[in-house]
Parts: structure tokens; sequence; C-alpha cells
């Protein structure tokens, strides 16, 4: 069966407003090395915007830095799903879902592959609460923001759902990665 793992850039009070961050190189080699097994990405509709389409046009113009090209490279090539009931309009590499995201998360675990990556904060309480969440990579850096919706600002976990640690990674910039696998 295939795992679902959700990743996100945090702050110490668990802020995810990508503005607030500055990966450096190292966080973004860890990023990369996170979609070498990954084969599909499932995207809300904010998500997508946010890196469709401007990741694809870094592997296309080969822009920014070599980490973000290498970034934009192996995320560009895994197949795309968006979760969205107003989106219009995708790119050619994606696929738009109207439906059901816990059935779909389920068919997809079904079948066989690499990882699924989920990237979409609205929808991921309902994941976590259907036990659909195997893995959480959270990168927490070393910034109070004080303002912004927070990671888990709206989840009601009607049971406890425990995770355990596998390892932290220490960045450059003082973000530490700390990445959870579920425990069954």
């Amino acid at each position: 069966m295939r795992k679902v793992m959700f990743a996100m850039n945090i702050s110490i009070d668990g802020c995810h407003e990508h503005t607030h961050f500055n990966p450096g190189e190292d966080l973004m080699d860890y990023f990369t090395g996170l979609m070498q097994d990954t084969g599909v990405i499932v995207y809300g509709r904010k998500t997508y915007e946010l890196m469709v389409p401007f990741w694809p046009e870094v592997a296309k113009n080969r822009t920014g830095r070599p980490c973000d090209v290498a970034f934009a490279d192996a995320m560009t090539r895994i197949e795309k799903i968006v979760l969205s009931r107003t989106l219009e309009n995708a790119d050619e590499t994606t696929r738009i879902v109207r439906g059901d995201p816990e059935g779909l998360i389920r068919e997809l675990k079904q079948q066989p592959g690499e990882k699924i990556a989920f990237s979409s904060t609205s929808l991921l309480p309902r994941l976590l609460e259907a036990g659909l969440i195997d893995e959480l990579y959270l990168i927490v850096h070393p910034v109070l923001v004080g303002e912004n919706k927070r990671l888990f600002d709206n989840f009601l976990v009607p049971e406890k759902l425990n995770y355990r640690l596998e390892y932290t990674r220490l960045f450059k910039s003082g973000a530490m990665a700390l990445h959870y696998q579920k425990s069954e």
C-alpha cells in the first residue's frame, strides 16, 4: 500500500504562510529528496495555484539557484491532481478532481507506485481525522510570526492520533525538519 505524506514549512507558532520563509540551498535539496520517491502530488486549489505555474516555469526557463532548478525538475515530472470545486483549468500534466478527497486518497493508496504527496492545509484536518496521512514532514523555522493561519487551527481530533518521530535534521538557517510516521 502506498503511503501518504504531508510536508510543510511552519513557524515556531505554527504559521504556514510561505512568505515568512526563505529556504536555503540545503532545505531546497531536502524537499527535492522528498520528491524523488513521490509518484503523485495531490494539491488543494490554493496550493496548486501557488506551485503551478511557478515551479514548471523555473524548470522550463532554468531560472533561480541550481537547487531551485533541481526541485523544479523533480516536482514537474510528477503526476499531479488538484482537488477543487472551483478551478476551471489546470496545466496539461494535472487532473482536476471535484469529488470526495478521502475517497480519492483511499483509491490512490491501493494503487501500486511511489508515495503520495498531499499538499492542502485546508483539507489536512479531514485527512488526518480519516487516518489517511501516514507521514508528516514539518519543517519548523526559527521565527515567531504572530499572525495568519496556523497549521492545526481547525483540527478537532475525534481520538488521539499517535505519530512517532523518525528523524530530525537541522539546516544552516536554524530550521529543523521533523519526520513523523503514523503509529499503528
